[in-house]
């Protein structure tokens, strides 16, 4: 064996070995030929010749990397994020309701189903609008030509709110009074600038700063609930005030309500069509996704039963909130596949989507008709009871759910909202239509319902996403655009 390839090291201070990377750099290298990306170059010099790796294709490789790595961290940030904001919520509720008790936390109660009611009608729609509208221009243009009309329907919204609520005020809050409409109103400005703030970080991929805001809002309402409580009040406007202190965390990021506007282009204000479907379409989501225990008191049903029904929704909808925390991160890559006509990924995350649903929805029905029951009763209290049947359904009815939420995110980004509010419409009828005709117990008969109209929305969300694939590719076969602009 030649004393170079024993020795390296004696061999290169003798000159018969190629030179070490570090002596490479310090020698004035000559290419012998043209390198490309990915592979390896041949670099000669005074000393031999030896083979290094392209410095492009390392940066590239790099790249890649570090993207992956924030990706995950971003995920990670939401997931957590949702998980505690969603745990926080319930806190808020909870110490509101032993503050005040059950009868005089009734109009707080009133105002937190209207929060939950105007996120989904207000916050979500606008987060993924913006985010799409500019992701599909990749600027911010657009929204801000837009952003006169939308500040004007969200006040009108929120005055029309206001109105309505005082004139229901005995009704809904049992009391005389502008105090609770005029905070129904302010629930409503502060769901739009939630909204817009969201969707700005969505779109900007602020995905931890995000995460932090999620944790943030609702914290922020537990500590004002918890301050009230040390300081011994006990009036209900109080506490709904406190709702509304969560919204002040649009003031840690204030960048996110200053919309860029690009040197290069002027941007045209775009039609707010889409933003009222998928408003439409969402709220009717909330309404079919917790709106059982109401159709249930209206049919008639026990006040245990009602309980019940409500503790088993709250618990498996666990998984719901997380998600809906995540799939912020969805509504610009969904946007980029559009834009770019990436069919097959597009047509390949349709049917993972509904395999992975159909799996989730037998995994739960497991989960739901085994321990179910003892999870309801562990966690709300022996007396809160649900049989095997009931926790299965509503399992089987969340778990439907998540793959609607997906499924409402990818039609969004094909710019078909009307589609997601005809999904839910057709659920609600469905829905409705079963409730009427079936006999039996109303708790049954409740749960059947819910579950029926989950599967019901993710059927015609599937057939809404196939139509606007079938149509993009008719669209691209006659030598049109594939891509409708944001309407």
């Amino acid at each position: 064996m030649a004393p170079w390839c024993r020795y390296p090291g004696k061999a290169r201070r003798r000159g018969l070995a190629a030179p070490s990377k570090s002596e490479a750099k310090a020698q004035e290298p000559f290419v012998l030929d043209r390198p490309g990306v990915g592979h390896a170059s041949a670099v000669g010099t005074p000393r031999g010749t030896y083979h290094r790796r392209n410095d492009d294709s390392v940066r590239a490789a790099n790249g890649r990397h570090r993207q992956v790595r924030l990706t995950r961290r971003d995920t990670s940030a939401l997931a957590v994020g949702s998980v505690v904001t969603g745990v926080l919520a319930y806190v808020f509720f909870a110490v509101t309701t032993r503050a005040l008790g059950p009868e005089t936390a009734a109009p707080v109660s009133v105002l937190w189903t209207y929060w939950s009611f105007s996120a989904a009608a207000m916050t979500f729609p606008l987060q993924h609008w913006i985010a799409r509208t500019a992701a599909a221009h990749r600027d911010e243009s657009d929204v801000r030509s837009a952003l006169p009309r939308l500040i004007s329907v969200v006040l009108f919204t929120a005055l029309l709110i206001g109105l309505v609520s005082w004139v229901a005020r005995e009704q809904l809050f049992h009391r005389d009074g502008l105090a609770f409409p005029s905070l129904m109103a302010a629930v409503t400005l502060g769901a739009g600038v939630l909204g817009v703030s969201r969707g700005t970080l969505t779109a900007r991929r602020r995905f931890r700063t995000l995460a932090a805001a999620l944790v943030a809002e609702n914290a922020l309402r537990c500590l004002t609930a918890v301050l009230l409580v040390l300081a011994d009040v006990h009036h209900p406007v109080a506490y709904g005030a406190a709702l509304l202190v969560g919204y002040v965390v649009v003031l840690a990021s204030p960048a996110s309500l200053r919309l860029r506007r690009s040197a290069d282009r002027l941007g045209s204000a775009p039609s707010l069509r889409s933003l009222r479907g998928a408003s439409g379409g969402q709220l009717l989501a909330q309404i079919v996704l917790t709106g059982a225990p109401v159709l249930l008191a209206l049919a008639g049903g026990m006040p245990v039963d009602v309980t019940a029904m409500f503790a088993g929704l709250a618990l498996f909808r666990a998984p719901y909130v997380v998600v809906l925390g995540l799939v912020s991160q969805l509504t610009g890559l969904l946007t980029t596949w559009v834009v770019q006509d990436r069919r097959s990924s597009l047509d390949h995350a349709r049917r993972l989507v509904a395999g992975l649903t159909v799996a989730a929805a037998a995994f739960a029905a497991v989960l739901g008709s085994t321990v179910g029951p003892a999870l309801v009763r562990l966690i709300f209290g022996s007396e809160v009871r649900l049989e095997p049947l009931h926790t299965m359904l509503l399992a089987i009815g969340n778990a439907v759910a998540l793959g609607s939420l997906v499924l409402t995110i990818l039609v969004l980004a094909r710019d078909r909202s009307a589609g997601v509010a005809r999904a839910w419409l057709i659920a609600c009828l469905v829905a409705g239509v079963f409730f009427t005709m079936a006999g039996g117990d109303s708790l049954d008969r409740a749960c059947w319902t819910f579950a029926l109209a989950q599967g019901a929305a993710l059927l015609v969300l599937l057939v809404e996403e196939y139509r606007a694939a079938l149509r993009t590719r008719g669209a691209m076969s006659s030598g049109s655009h594939s891509v409708a602009p944001p309407r």
